[in-house]
């Protein structure tokens, strides 16, 4: 009888084990900080940035923040001294149960596809406490293509309201975070609102990457001023769209075809203020691959890539193809000295645009608690590891 009570006692503590191994690891196990490359002055710094959102239904204040604030983000981590280049990439959560677990969104530098997808993203499901957030990191870690360069900063935004689940048969946040360290990826947590059962497992994931923990109120807490420059900037920055032209095989066209379709989407869904935000970020040396993508023949012509008369017919674009070859070159020549001037009138109304924003920030206090000064300095502390200098503050 007393060695029946026994083997029980046994195999209760080792499910006991096996069950809490993973929290207990999270508290007791170190794991060592992402080893961030620095970036040396020969190198073109990147960074690769994922956030994973909790779109559950309470979450419908944050995802419209994140929607109208992804271009200040963009503008932010591009306005280091040595501009970087940046891809974004987007894994969205819910729960079993819901119409999805995760939506993952690759990373890429064509941020209007990236943010064209992101506008479908609505607040639904969820209702039991926790969310699938081992899930959603996972997906993170292994399902996004991060790149293999040493001279990246690669960061995730987790960004949600409730824990996750740990009563589900999948890889838990300690070991999906320690392989996320391993890969040099830095991975901060965002606790919207004040749920008091969020704050360990978000502090935790944190701590295990080095990361940074931070809460805002539950809509995001980010700076929403909008100004009297943003619907100028918003209807120059539709005008610098019209001024692409995509040239080569088919397949590279088509290709960019999804990518003024993405934007034709935002041009007219999303809100002035976001377009403004766009077309500040599109106008900067940062924003230039968001604004060209691949095979964008004005801005080839112009850096002397290549030469009208060395593309063939079939690779020209379609405006382009009904012409003579002098008019083509004038065609192209009026499209080169238009996109100069909407880039410098952009770039004029952004610094207007920015004096006005921080007089705002200023008169509120200096909003230190704003979602947009808590990234920033995340940033600026993770990413200088690397080697990125900011100086500037957040953009808004």
């Amino acid at each position: 009888m007393n060695i029946k009570i026994l083997g029980i006692a046994l195999f209760g503590l080792t499910l006991g084990a096996v069950v809490y191994y993973p929290q207990l690891m999270a508290k007791t196990t170190p794991i060592d900080p992402p080893i961030i490359p620095h970036i040396t002055a020969s190198q073109n710094p990147k960074i690769d940035v994922v956030f994973v959102l909790d779109t559950t239904g309470s979450m419908s204040g944050l995802i419209q923040t994140a929607k109208e604030k992804i271009w200040s983000i963009a503008t932010t981590m591009a306005s280091a001294q040595q501009t970087p280049e940046i891809r974004v990439g987007l894994v969205a959560y819910r729960d079993r149960g819901d119409a999805y677990v995760t939506k993952v969104v690759d990373l890429s530098d064509d941020l209007d596809s990236v943010y064209a997808t992101l506008m479908d993203f609505q607040a639904d499901g969820g209702g039991d406490g926790p969310e699938s957030v081992n899930k959603a990191l996972y997906d993170a870690v292994h399902n996004i293509s991060w790149g293999q360069e040493d001279q990246a900063y690669q960061v995730i935004f987790l960004v949600g309201d409730a824990p996750p689940h740990m009563d589900y048969n999948e890889v838990r946040y300690p070991e999906v975070v320690a392989s996320a360290a391993e890969k040099g990826i830095v991975v901060n947590t965002i606790q919207c609102g004040d749920m008091a059962m969020t704050v360990e497992p978000w502090t935790q994931i944190a701590a295990l990457s080095n990361g940074r923990f931070f809460q805002v109120e539950q809509a995001g807490g980010a700076v929403a001023f909008t100004t009297p420059f943003d619907e100028e900037i918003a209807e120059l920055s539709a005008r610098l769209d019209d001024t692409r032209l995509y040239y080569g095989t088919e397949e590279e066209k088509n290709k960019m075809h999804g990518k003024v379709a993405a934007t034709v989407k935002l041009n007219e869904g999303a809100s002035v203020a976001s377009r403004a935000r766009r077309g500040t970020f599109n106008a900067s040396v940062g924003g230039r691959a968001n604004l060209l993508g691949e095979n964008e023949l004005v801005a080839a012509i112009e850096s002397g890539e290549v030469d009208l008369d060395e593309l063939e017919e079939d690779e020209l674009p379609e405006t382009l193809k009904p012409m003579a070859p002098a008019e083509q070159e004038a065609f192209v020549a009026e499209l080169v000295a238009e996109r100069q001037d909407l880039q410098r009138k952009i770039q004029d109304l952004s610094k207007d645009r920015n004096t006005y924003l921080e007089t705002k920030v200023e008169e509120a206090g200096g909003m230190k608690s704003s979602l947009d000064q808590k990234l920033y300095d995340a940033v600026k502390e993770q990413a200088g590891v690397a080697g990125l200098e900011y100086e500037d503050g957040p953009a808004y």
